[in-house]
C-alpha cells in the first residue's frame, strides 16, 4: 500500500480532477467514501449531472471555510493549504470495499496529524474513490480552531501506518523507505511518457543514463561531457559571486513543455547520489585510472576479482593469518560507513562490467546494475576513500582491449561478485534497509543469469579436457583429504570434471593439489554454495594464473629481458558513450 503526500493551493481544481473523468477517462464512479463529517456533505459524484459543478463549488467552499477565516484574521494568504494523499494497493492485492477504504482514510489522517482521533478541531478532509485499487485523501490544512496542523513528517508517518494496515488487512507488505530512493515519477509524467510511446518517463530514463555515466567517469568533466555526447541537454547552476558550478540539471532529448522548452530535472531530483556534492565525493575518492603500463585483458578482470576478494566484510577467512599476526580489523568490526562505500563502488563495477563483459552477458549485467542503483545508497554516509581500490579496479575494466572476450576471467569475477552481492543484501537486511535489500535481491537474479551465460562455455570446455580416470581418481582423493566436510558435495557437483581439469593445471604450475584446494576452500565458506566445485574452480583458476604471471616475471628478471609493448591508449576501449538507453524505442531508432 503506497501513500504519496503532496500539497497545493487550488481546492476547487483538485476537486474537479477527483470527481472528473480523469486524464484518460480512467476514473469510474467517483464518490466520497469517508470524510470529516459525512452527514449533509455534498457528493458531486453521486448527484445529478446538472448539479455537478454547483456541488463542486459548494464542497470547495465548505472545505475552505477555516482557511478563509484564518486569512481574514491574519490579512494574508495561507500558502499551500491543500493537502493531497493518494493511497494505492499493490498489484495483485485483493479488492477492498468502500468501508475498508474508509477505515484506511481515517487511519491515515489520524497518523499524519491532519485529523487526529478524538480531536473535533482537526482539519476538514474527504476521501474520494474512483478506481478499484486506490483512493485520494484531500484536506485543507487549517484546523477548526484556526491553527495549522502538526503534520511534520506526514509522508513518513503515512508510510509507517500503511505498513500496519497491510499486515492487518492481509495485503502485500511493502518495504519501508528511508528517503534515499529516487523520486517516483508523477502520474502526469507517466501519462506524458505513454503518449510519446516511451516505456520510461523522462525522469526514469535520465536517472538510468546518469547513474551509468557516473559509474564509468573518472572526474566531473568527463561525467558532463559524456552526458552531452549522449544527446542529453545540460544546464549548470552557477554561483553568483564565485562563478563555481553549484548544481546541474538534465533534460531528455525531445522532452519539452507546452512552450517547447526542455524539461530539466536537477541531479538530486533524479537520485540523491546524483547531486553535484555526492558526485564530487565519489570522484575525489578514487585513484587515477589511466593505465601506467600495458596490462592484458585477463589481468584486469583478475585485478577486479582480487579487489572483490579483499573485502573483509565478505571474505574474512582470507585475512585470518594477518589477524593472528596482529594486523587488520576483524570482519565483525567493519564499520557501516566502509561497507556502504564498498557497496557504492560495487555498483560502479557492475556498470563497467556490463560494458566490457562477453556480449551474451551484457544485457543481464545492465539489468543487474540498474536494479542495484537502489541498493548502493542508504542513510549511512559512505567513507568513499576506503573503497578506492575497488573503484579503481572497476574503472580499469574500461581499458580491456578485447572487450570481454576472455570468458574465463570474466566468469571468475562474476562468481565472486555473486557472493559479494549476497553479502551486501544481508548487510542491508540486518540493518533494516528493506528497500535496498529488496533491490539487491532483484539485482542478484540478473547477476546470476549473467554469470551462468559467461561460465557455462568455460566449464564445458574444461569438462571436455578432463584428465584420465586414473588422474581424476587421484585428484578426488586430494579433495577428500583437503576438504573432508564438503568432499561428497564437491565430487557430486556437475562441475567436478571441470574442477579436476583445473586441479591438474594447478599441479602443472607447481601447486600441490592438496595445498591448492585447502587455500581455495579457505577463501570462502562452502556451506551456502549451490555448486561448491564451481566455487573452487574459479579460485584455482585465479591462483594458477597469478602463479604463472609471477613465474614469468621472475624469468624476465633473471634474464634481464625487456618486454616491448605497444603504447597504451588512455581512452577506454568500451567508452561510456556506448551506454544504451534501456527499453527506449525512440532512442533505438
Amino acid at each position: 500500500m503506497v501513500p504519496d503526500v503532496s500539497t497545493g493551493s487550488r481546492t476547487r481544481g483538485l476537486l474537479s480532477y477527483l470527481f472528473g473523468p480523469g486524464r484518460r477517462d480512467e476514473h469510474t464512479d467517483p464518490h466520497i467514501v469517508a470524510a470529516f463529517a459525512m452527514p449533509g456533505l455534498p457528493d458531486p459524484g453521486r448527484s445529478p449531472l446538472d448539479q455537478h459543478h454547483q456541488l463542486l463549488d459548494q464542497l470547495a467552499d465548505y472545505l475552505d471555510q477555516p482557511v478563509r477565516a484564518r486569512e481574514a484574521r491574519l490579512g494574508q494568504k495561507v500558502p499551500q493549504h491543500v493537502w493531497h494523499c493518494p493511497v494505492r494497493t499493490a498489484p495483485g492485492d485483493r479488492y477492498l470495499t468502500d468501508a475498508e477504504w474508509a477505515e484506511v482514510a481515517h487511519r491515515i489522517v489520524n497518523a499524519t496529524g491532519i485529523a487526529p482521533d478524538q480531536d473535533d478541531k482537526g482539519c476538514r478532509w474527504i476521501a474520494v474513490r474512483h478506481a478499484d485499487d486506490h483512493i485520494h485523501i484531500m484536506a485543507t490544512t487549517v484546523r477548526e480552531d484556526g491553527r495549522r496542523p502538526r503534520n511534520k513528517g506526514d509522508g513518513r508517518r503515512a508510510q509507517a501506518e500503511c505498513r500496519k494496515i497491510e499486515k492487518e488487512l492481509g495485503l502485500r507488505q511493502l518495504n519501508s523507505g528511508d528517503h534515499t530512493a529516487a523520486p517516483m515519477p508523477t502520474s502526469a509524467e507517466q501519462a506524458k511518457a505513454q503518449r510519446a510511446g516511451h516505456q520510461q518517463t523522462a525522469k526514469e530514463w535520465l536517472q538510468v543514463q546518469a547513474q551509468a555515466v557516473a559509474a564509468t567517469s573518472r572526474n566531473e568533466q568527463e561525467y558532463f561531457s559524456t552526458l552531452t555526447a549522449l544527446g542529453i541537454q545540460l544546464r549548470y547552476r552557477i554561483g553568483p559571486d564565485s562563478g563555481d558550478v553549484l548544481g546541474y540539471s538534465l533534460a531528455r532529448p525531445g522532452d519539452v513543455n507546452a512552450q517547447g522548452e526542455p524539461v530539466y530535472f536537477g541531479g538530486s531530483k533524479l537520485a540523491p547520489d546524483l547531486s553535484i556534492n555526492r558526485l564530487r565525493e565519489r570522484f575525489t575518492a578514487q585513484q587515477p585510472t589511466t593505465p601506467t603500463r600495458a596490462v592484458g585483458e585477463p589481468d584486469r578482470w583478475r585485478q577486479a576479482d582480487t579487489a572483490l576478494r579483499e573485502l573483509r566484510f565478505v571474505f574474512p577467512g582470507r585475512h585470518d593469518t594477518d589477524e593472528k599476526a596482529g594486523g587488520g580489523v576483524p570482519e565483525a568490526f567493519a564499520s557501516d560507513a566502509v561497507v556502504q562505500a564498498h557497496a557504492a563502488a560495487f555498483g560502479e563495477l557492475l556498470h563497467t562490467a556490463a560494458l566490457t563483459a562477453p556480449a551474451h552477458a551484457r544485457a543481464e549485467l545492465r539489468a543487474a546494475a540498474t536494479s542495484f542503483n537502489r541498493a548502493n545508497r542508504s542513510r549511512v554516509r559512505a567513507e568513499h576513500q576506503q573503497a578506492a581500490a575497488l573503484r579503481t579496479a572497476a574503472k580499469e575494466l574500461l581499458y580491456t582491449a578485447g572487450s570481454g572476450q576472455d570468458g574465463d576471467a570474466a566468469a571468475a569475477l562474476l562468481s565472486t561478485a555473486v557472493f559479494v552481492l549476497i553479502a551486501i543484501a544481508h548487510w542491508h537486511q540486518g540493518r533494516g534497509h528493506q528497500q535496498q535489500a529488496a533491490a539487491a535481491q532483484q539485482a542478484l537474479v540478473h547477476l546470476r543469469t549473467a554469470y551462468r551465460h559467461t561460465a557455462e562455455p568455460v566449464v564445458a570446455d574444461l569438462t571436455r579436457r578432463t584428465p584420465t580416470p586414473k588422474t581424476t581418481d587421484r585428484l578426488a582423493a586430494h579433495v577428500q583429504t583437503a576438504v573432508p566436510d564438503h568432499a561428497q558435495r564437491i565430487l557430486a557437483d556437475p562441475s567436478w570434471p571441470a574442477l579436476a581439469t583445473a586441479l591438474a593445471q594447478a599441479e602443472s604450475s607447481g601447486q600441490p593439489p592438496h595445498r591448492a584446494l585447502a587455500e581455495a576452500a579457505r577463501q570462502r565458506e562452502l556451506t551456502t554454495a549451490d555448486r561448491p566445485a564451481e566455487v573452487l574452480l574459479w579460485r584455482l583458476r585465479h591462483a594458477t594464473a597469478d602463479r604463472i604471471d609471477q613465474r614469468a616475471h621472475i624469468a624476465r628478471a633473471r634474464t634481464g629481458s625487456r618486454t616491448t609493448t605497444a603504447p597504451t591508449s588512455t581512452t577506454p576501449a568500451a567508452a561510456p558513450t556506448g551506454i544504451q538507453p534501456a527499453q527506449d524505442p525512440v532512442r533505438r531508432r
